[in-house]
């Protein structure tokens, strides 16, 4: 088992490296389903000090002050939580045509369509395990007025000095049944390289993906649940340690609830704090966030179960929640 195991993960490592392409740019935004949405906006506005962008029926949009577009996160009413969709943003036109044509090639598109907030055209597909997403070049830059202006021109608006004071839209964390389907159509038909991996002798239970010099934009972790599609985390950046434990603090003082951290990941080695918005879904606020890959020869890092075991860097072991829970939950999904 041990021996066909790795030879498996090699050869994929192999493929990996021979058709990797660069045409996706960034995770562009998120879109979570919330069933008190009135109340995941005030968290997010106050709680986090993001800036609301505008409103439209169901739906608000948000971003941090150094997201240059329009929005980052997109909140929609619902009867559960979860996740909506999510989308990349190509490097190209030319880019995204392309990615498309893999995309029609695979069966997993809806099509195009007009993109939401005069963003342009997107193209909408699924990934194996029922993912929506979307591709998109054509985008609307965030244009500050008078009061958001920032004094240093480098940054997209204004410091919020409010709440945990997030700075920008850093990566996201899915569920999905079988990790291999997942993994091999993100790196066989998006593009992007494994900068890191989770392998058990029964096969991958994490997967991350980089697509730029950040060492990932989106991570997929095991779903034992049963369902498809499920949602474990988004992640905004803040600028120091010192704020994620400010963050805590924050956290504590307004009653929301914190499932784990302050601490340092093993994986990746983000400093963390994981909390839950009114809605239900997971957030995380970290620093440092990703890593830099600048090295053109990079090579996979490769955990096994027995490194998984010790826990995080400094040793706590992860709560059970974090390998359970993702939303929308069993329970919600029974109603």
């Amino acid at each position: 088992m041990q021996s066909t195991m790795n030879t498996n993960l090699e050869q994929f490592l192999k493929n990996n490296r021979s058709y990797i392409t660069w045409d996706l740019a960034h995770l562009a935004h998120v879109e979570l389903l919330s069933p008190k949405l009135d109340e995941s906006i005030r968290f997010f506005t106050e709680t986090l000090g993001m800036y609301l962008t505008e409103t439209t029926g169901d739906s608000a949009y948000l971003r941090a002050y150094d997201d240059y577009e329009h929005h980052t996160l997109k909140l929609t009413a619902h009867k559960h939580s979860g996740i909506g969709h999510f989308a990349w943003r190509t490097r190209t036109p030319e880019a995204l045509e392309a990615r498309v044509k893999a995309i029609e090639a695979q069966g997993l598109g809806f099509g195009w369509q007009d993109h939401e907030c005069d963003y342009g055209k997107a193209y909408r597909f699924r990934y194996p395990d029922g993912h929506e997403c979307e591709l998109y070049f054509d985008t609307n830059k965030f244009k500050p007025s008078a009061e958001t202006q920032s004094a240093l021109k480098n940054t997209a608006s204004k410091f919020p000095a409010r709440g945990m004071n997030v700075r920008r839209l850093d990566h996201m964390n899915l569920l999905a049944k079988d990790i291999v389907a997942f993994r091999d159509f993100q790196f066989g038909t998006l593009g992007g390289r494994m900068s890191e991996t989770i392998e058990f002798e029964d096969g991958p239970k994490g997967v991350w993906v980089s697509v730029n010099s950040k060492s990932y934009d989106l991570a997929i972790t095991e779903d034992h649940s049963g369902f498809s599609g499920r949602f474990h985390h988004v992640c905004y950046a803040v600028n120091s340690r010192e704020e994620v434990l400010i963050a805590a603090d924050i956290a504590l003082e307004n009653g929301v609830f914190i499932e784990t951290g302050p601490h340092k990941h093993a994986v990746q080695q983000t400093f963390f704090l994981y909390l839950y918005e009114p809605g239900g879904n997971r957030i995380e606020i970290a620093n440092p966030t990703a890593r830099l890959i600048l090295d053109p020869d990079y090579e996979t890092i490769v955990w096994n179960k027995e490194e998984r075991l010790k826990g995080q860097a400094w040793g706590l072991k992860t709560v059970e929640s974090f390998h359970t829970r993702g939303t929308p939950t069993p329970e919600e999904l029974s109603i």
